[in-house]
């Protein structure tokens, strides 16, 4: 693979060259040149809500057609559906207990190269827009959030318009490159971050580029829409998920109106964005890939926001469009993918060295078709310290497996839940302890302490974690914890508050 310099040395050269001896060389830098990479992630978005997956309620057509151009990896799973946790793994393609961002707001001090660092390292131009969210607030009390955050703390990225974080989608601040001066986008912010990422592609055609969009929405607050994308939603029904008990529908139908008016949004940002490298002859050789950081739960299991080992919360939508290799037929991959996996598998898409540091595993031989899918593959889920809404429901920590058909966890007081995803899809019955399901259960539990052992998890209390880190005054960690009855009946009997 062709560093930067190189390229742009074999540019000059064929530039300067007689007319047959240039055709020469720029065919033969178009073989070689690497891939562009345009990473989009939203916040919240789950799997369940889109289009291409059934969801009746979500008018995306841009993303519908996308998908169908596109690599789906339909079991794509965060494996510790909290914000921090899920970005430092894409950043260093490591699990939470190494990397040690395992609850929101821990400062990344990252071991090894990261994602940024490594793409730089290749000869890649590389930009970061949009929400951060590694940089931390050692206060505990989200002090660093609006903080502006030094260029060593960028991790490769060189071009630089970011904020910690912030939910002000409309006053949204954030700061460019290495100056401290606070700026605000204009208006919604993901319609001018995606402004911004166009024209961060337009000057770039000429040579590899990996850009990081990042996206706020469609993350509460869920009222914050432009107006004509909230008036799509404002009286439309909307059909929800048979797993949202019936006391909490027409809240649930408030919430999503505002949930899928983000999106809606969202997805003509995202048509900009496929417009731009349409206009600049770069939909070939350009890796785009649509994800989320988590999902969330929108009152399914009477649940709020994410945290939890449901399907709702841990599911994200995960497409990767790469016409110079895949064509341009969907297809799917129903092995479960990982958070950590990301980096890894779009390091080997580019055919950059990855790091030794890195944990997670290289998907691109199976998306290229020259390895096979692993059998029997599972995503570890995990959280080793429950946060906020998660205390307030009474959760334990946990441990889990996610596979292609099942979800097996098991709390800090025993095995937990047990669902068959294919059969029950919106795991509303716990097959946990049940006689027919017994060796199933075995099988299940052994495998996730094979995980354990991989992953050097000693799965200790949460408390021990929060200390040996030192973050035990985070005011996340000190929400009190509340007994919260469940709509199901079956699925918190091994949970009690303390």
């Amino acid at each position: 693979m062709l560093h930067r310099r190189e390229f742009l040395q074999l540019a000059g050269a064929a530039a300067g060259s007689a007319a047959s001896a240039s055709f020469a060389q720029t065919s033969a830098r178009q073989r070689v040149r690497p891939p562009n990479l345009l990473f989009i992630q939203c916040d919240e978005w789950r799997a369940q809500s889109t289009g291409y997956n059934g969801d009746t309620n979500c008018i995306t057509p841009v993303l519908d057609r996308f998908a169908a151009e596109s690599v789906n990896f339909q079991t794509a799973i965060s494996g510790c559906p909290v914000c921090c946790p899920e970005r430092a793994s894409l950043l260093t393609g490591q699990y939470p207990l190494t990397h040690g961002v395992f609850v929101n707001d821990v400062e990344l001090v990252p071991k090894g190269p990261t994602l940024g660092e490594t793409f730089r390292d290749a000869g890649y131009s590389t930009g970061f827009i949009g929400k951060w969210h590694v940089y931390g607030s050692p206060d505990g009390k989200y002090g660093r959030r609006l903080a502006f955050i030094p260029p060593e703390k960028h991790f490769g990225f060189d071009y630089w318009k970011a904020c910690e974080c912030t939910h002000e989608y409309n006053h949204s601040l954030y700061y460019e490159g290495s100056d401290p001066t606070p700026r605000y986008w204009p208006g919604y912010d993901a319609i001018a971050q995606t402004d911004d990422a166009c024209q961060f592609i337009g000057r770039r055609a000429a040579e590899p580029f990996m850009l990081v969009l990042s996206l706020g929405p469609p993350h509460f607050p869920l009222t914050t829409a432009p107006e004509n994308y909230q008036a799509i939603y404002r009286n439309r029904d909307i059909e929800l998920r048979p797993n949202v008990p019936k006391e909490l529908r027409k809240v649930a139908t408030d919430d999503l109106r505002g949930y899928y008016a983000h999106m809606a949004a969202l997805d003509d940002c995202f048509e900009r964005l496929l417009r731009t490298l349409a206009g600049n002859g770069l939909v070939d050789d350009t890796i785009v890939v649509f994800t989320s950081d988590h999902g969330d739960m929108m009152r399914s299991q009477g649940l709020t926001t994410k945290l939890y080992p449901w399907d709702e919360s841990i599911r994200v939508p995960l497409l990767v469009r790469y016409p110079r290799k895949f064509g341009n037929k969907g297809r799917h991959i129903m092995t479960p993918v990982n958070s950590p996996d990301l980096m890894p598998t779009l390091l080997g898409l580019c055919g950059i060295a990855i790091p030794a540091s890195v944990e997670g595993t290289d998907f691109s031989g199976v998306m290229l078709g020259s390895k096979a899918a692993p059998r029997d593959g599972s995503a570890f889920i995990n959280l080793p310290v429950p946060i906020t809404e998660a205390r307030r429901y009474g959760f334990a920590e946990y441990r889990g497996l996610r596979t292609e058909r099942y979800t097996y966890v098991r709390s800090i007081k025993g095995p937990w839940l047990l669902y068959d995803n294919q059969a029950d899809p919106y795991q509303m019955h716990n097959l946990l302890g049940k006689s027919e399901h017994r060796d199933l259960q075995s099988r299940l539990d052994k495998e996730l302490d094979a995980a354990l052992k991989r992953r050097k998890d000693d799965f200790l209390p949460a408390a021990e974690y929060a200390k040996r880190a030192g973050v035990s005054h985070y005011q996340e960690l000190n929400v009190p914890i509340g007994k919260h009855p469940s709509p199901w009946g079956d699925w918190d009997s091994t949970l009690s508050p303390g």
